[in-house]
């Protein structure tokens, strides 16, 4: 694929949580008529240990001997993952073809994740990750490890998703009036991935003379652009509300700004991002 398809590009491990972020996916694919790819990153350094003992005193014929033969082991391991990760892949791809996606293509490729994905985004209009993944399995993580470091690596849209996805028949824009909610206003209201679905606008936190008119200007953006939009102005705790108001109201997907304070910062006083990641159980497509 060429870098200015803006495609979503499918970020997937071979965990359990891979079918939904290739249902999300492949929705969102359809939806805004964009090429869809899966992308699986391989470590480079498998942490899988042979059980066999190589201590011990050797003389050079027999350590050069020991030494190809950890070389041909790495080797068959290594075509090994890849084989694996190309048959998990082509499920995915086949999934995504019986939901409507066209010709969906797969790469694996070795590096860390966000690495990986920040030399992608130049081509990507939207990424798709699960909030948990395959080492959530064994931890039962409420959040993945990755997520943070990944979103904050990342300047595109990303649609977090968790155990299921359903296409969306609600989704609600939890808006603060500043510059990053007001561009993902701006972005619903030009892109095709949302039209159709009545929008919440909820604008919630510490009362602000000015919230009248920064979610009048919201509403009639999204309005003009043929949405169907309720309003809610509820001042008190923002990540209380926001939870409540996705429970109450029955939405399937939020969207909200992401990670807006510097990481030090978040790691003195906590992100609010990532309370409502874990609060708010339904897919979420965090701006940057």
């Amino acid at each position: 694929m060429t870098t200015n398809e803006n495609k979503v590009l499918a970020c997937v491990d071979r965990s359990h949580f891979a079918n939904t972020i290739g249902d999300a996916a492949a929705w969102a694919s359809s939806r805004m008529k964009a090429p869809l790819e899966f992308l699986h990153i391989l470590d480079r350094h498998p942490e899988i240990g042979s059980g066999e003992d190589h201590s011990g005193a050797i003389g050079f014929d027999a350590q050069e001997h020991l030494l190809k033969e950890l070389s041909d082991k790495d080797a068959a391991r290594t075509k090994a993952m890849r084989e694996a990760g190309r048959l998990f892949l082509n499920g995915l791809r086949e999934r995504a073809i019986a939901a409507g996606v066209p010709a969906p293509d797969t790469r694996q490729r070795y590096g860390h994740l966000e690495e990986s994905l920040a030399e992608q985004e130049a081509g990507v209009r939207l990424f798709v990750l699960g909030r948990r993944g395959e080492s959530a399995e064994s931890t039962q993580r409420d959040l993945g490890r990755n997520v943070e470091t990944v979103v904050r690596a990342l300047h595109k849209p990303i649609l977090t998703v968790t155990e299921n996805f359903k296409a969306p028949e609600r989704f609600m824009i939890a808006f603060d009036g500043g510059e990053v909610t007001k561009r993902g206003v701006e972005m619903v209201a030009a892109s095709p991935l949302l039209k159709g679905i009545p929008c919440h606008l909820l604008m919630a936190g510490k009362a602000d003379p000015e919230a009248p008119k920064k979610i009048d200007w919201a509403r009639t953006t999204l309005e003009k652009a043929g949405f169907v939009v309720a309003t809610h102005l509820q001042p008190g705790d923002a990540e209380t509300t926001i939870a409540r108001s996705v429970r109450d109201q029955g939405i399937d997907l939020l969207l909200m700004g992401a990670f807006n304070h510097s990481p030090l910062k978040s790691l003195l006083f906590g992100s609010r991002t990532t309370e409502l990641l874990r609060s708010a159980t339904v897919p979420t497509l965090l701006l940057r």
